[in-house]
């Protein structure tokens, strides 16, 4: 059976849908930077989208090429993840200024993918699919201590449950910690494109310290 990261570390993927402190260890991702409204046809977050999965099935399907990654087990490709900030904003993101999105798109690495494997897949990806990956960056990042919660619904709706993050850190001695390096990140466990807005589940995070730490 195919090694599931949504399952083995339920606590970073399966949150309930109500309030919890998590502390997200050091973790490898594909990567695509960008800026812009998300929701725009021609987006380059929708761009990065497609360049995120074409990687991560080159590195998924290695094995069974001409590229062997050491330490290799089949694996269920992790979902999609995105940081999100606006400049100045330290309080989370604007959802009616959505134009002065920034982002990073991310698709979470196995353990045992190293840089190099990373650089193979971008180079063989390129030359298969006759696309340009170079905005694709291998990415190391260790989120630190966060409040998090699993909200289900429309993303526009999104700030009911961080009123509920941020209610619930407040209560047990944390204030938010939206820094030029620590962000509102989400985790996408629904396909838009088949799930009714009302049904979408997605992660959300929000990085925090104690008080007067």
């Amino acid at each position: 059976m195919a090694f599931d990261y949504k399952k083995e570390y339920k606590e970073f993927y399966l949150p309930k849908n109500k309030p919890s402190i998590v502390n997200v260890p050091k973790m490898n991702y594909i990567a695509v930077s960008g800026k812009g409204n998300p929701n725009e046809e021609e987006s380059e977050y929708k761009a990065s989208i497609g360049l995120l999965y074409g990687i991560a099935f080159t590195i998924k399907m290695s094995y069974k090429g001409n590229h062997k990654i050491d330490g290799y087990f089949e694996y269920v490709v992790p979902p999609l993840e995105g940081f999100w900030w606006q400049e100045g904003n330290k309080e989370g993101i604007n959802y009616q200024k959505k134009d002065q999105f920034n982002f990073i798109s991310m698709i979470r690495l196995p353990d045992f993918v190293t840089k190099s494997d990373f650089d193979w897949a971008v180079e063989e990806a390129t030359k298969k699919k006759k696309q340009d990956f170079s905005k694709v960056q291998f990415l190391t990042y260790e989120e630190g201590l966060c409040v998090q919660s699993m909200h289900i619904g429309s993303y526009d709706e999104e700030p009911t449950t961080i009123q509920l993050m941020h209610k619930y850190m407040e209560e047990n001695g944390y204030e938010l910690d939206i820094t030029d390096t620590r962000y509102h990140h989400e985790i996408y466990l629904s396909d838009p494109r088949r799930c009714e807005s009302s049904k979408l589940k997605t992660v959300i995070r929000h990085p925090i310290k104690k008080i007067n730490s």
